[in-house]
């Protein structure tokens, strides 16, 4: 049967980070993750995962200046500096809630510079987040909503994993994502669970939540499920008005 995270950057966006943990926890989620929860204190959420029981499974490192239309720091050349501050804040905060892993965000570029930048800088990462018991995730975003991002599919992501060589190092598999540019999201998945540290879903093309569209989650959750994944699926999608209200998926589904 499989389990499922509550990804706290879609869901529950109107409470507070805290009563945002809460309220996953009544609704029936196993686990929780966050985007970029660094406006609220990491003592505070701590306090609510304590008392929910919840797991957290990890966070995104900050994008940079968002108002200009950045989407990460790790493959542009020259801001390596910021780029290891953002590295060390994540560091810090799941040091205090307990997640276990880190999305590095690559951000808008392109070409070989950007290549070599983002491999040089995945390496220096990677061996500071295992000196915390961290795991590093990458993530290609799909070219329809992220036509500028350095990562686009899978394949870059496999050999860049391939060409770090870090033992910590793993992809963030979102069929959203695989399934909107991409296609084939069972057999991608299959072929890339060996080297897989965390699995997100939501509806496509919409990325509202699970069960229509034109990806058949049924069958890709009994897949997951048959091929022996027993951490939580990330709940990565938006609700499109109130989260309680578009929650059925959770009891199709289980």
């Amino acid at each position: 049967m499989p389990r499922f995270s509550a990804n706290l950057g879609f869901l529950w966006t109107e409470l507070p980070l805290p009563d945002a943990v809460r309220a996953a926890k009544t609704a029936g989620f196993d686990a929780v993750e966050l985007h970029w929860p660094y406006e609220t204190p990491a003592q505070d959420v701590k306090a609510a995962l304590d008392e929910t029981g919840l797991a957290v499974l990890g966070l995104n490192t900050r994008r940079g200046n968002v108002p200009k239309g950045e989407n990460g720091l790790f493959a542009l050349l020259g801001r390596e500096e910021e780029a290891f501050a953002a590295l060390s804040e994540s560091i810090a905060y799941a040091s205090v809630i307990g997640a276990g892993s880190i999305h590095v965000m690559a951000g808008n570029a392109h070409g070989n510079v950007a290549h070599d930048t983002f491999v040089r800088n995945l390496k220096v990462a990677c061996a500071l987040a295992e000196k915390h018991e961290l795991t590093v995730l990458i993530e290609p975003l799909n070219a329809v909503d992220a036509p500028t991002y350095f990562l686009r599919d899978m394949a870059q992501a496999q050999r860049i994993v391939k060409e770090v060589n870090a033992p910590n190092l793993r992809l963030m598999f979102d069929c959203y994502h695989v399934g909107r540019t991409e296609g084939q999201v069972v057999t991608t998945l299959e072929r890339l669970m060996p080297i897989i540290g965390h699995i997100q879903f939501a509806a496509v093309p919409s990325r509202g939540a699970p069960g229509r569209g034109d990806v058949d989650y049924e069958a890709i959750f009994k897949r997951i499920d048959a091929l022996g994944w027993e951490r939580p699926l990330g709940a990565e999608y938006k609700p499109f008005g109130a989260t309680e209200q578009s929650l059925k998926w959770m009891e199709t589904f289980r």
